[in-house]
């Protein structure tokens, strides 16, 4: 299951975890979301220890979505040792987001 982080556990979650990160930035109200949320889900599962997958709900966590410029959602954002290396705006295939998460393992 994706990692819930909130504005007080990104720093530790997400640029401290010592392992690449993708941070969906979503919420409850947004139909595409709801979209390429269970393909979060799925990756979670599939990258389990390798790296980090979590969500951000930008209605309670204003301040990381705030920080991180997200203007429309869902937005994903990809870090490697704690710096954004890539980032998908809109609903993309499952096939772009692996091969994105992929990509920064290396």
């Amino acid at each position: 299951m994706a990692l819930e982080v909130t504005d007080t556990s990104f720093a530790k979650d997400v640029l401290e975890a010592g392992k690449p990160a993708m941070v969906d930035f979503w919420a409850t109200w947004c139909g595409p979301c709801r979209m390429v949320a269970p393909t979060v889900e799925e990756l979670a599962k599939e990258f389990d220890g390798q790296a980090v997958v979590a969500k951000v709900d930008v209605d309670n966590n204003q301040q990381i979505a705030a920080e991180y410029g997200i203007r429309n959602i869902p937005t994903i954002l990809f870090f490697k040792d704690g710096q954004v290396v890539d980032k998908v705006v809109g609903v993309v295939p499952k096939a772009q987001l692996e091969q994105k998460l992929k990509a920064i393992m290396n």
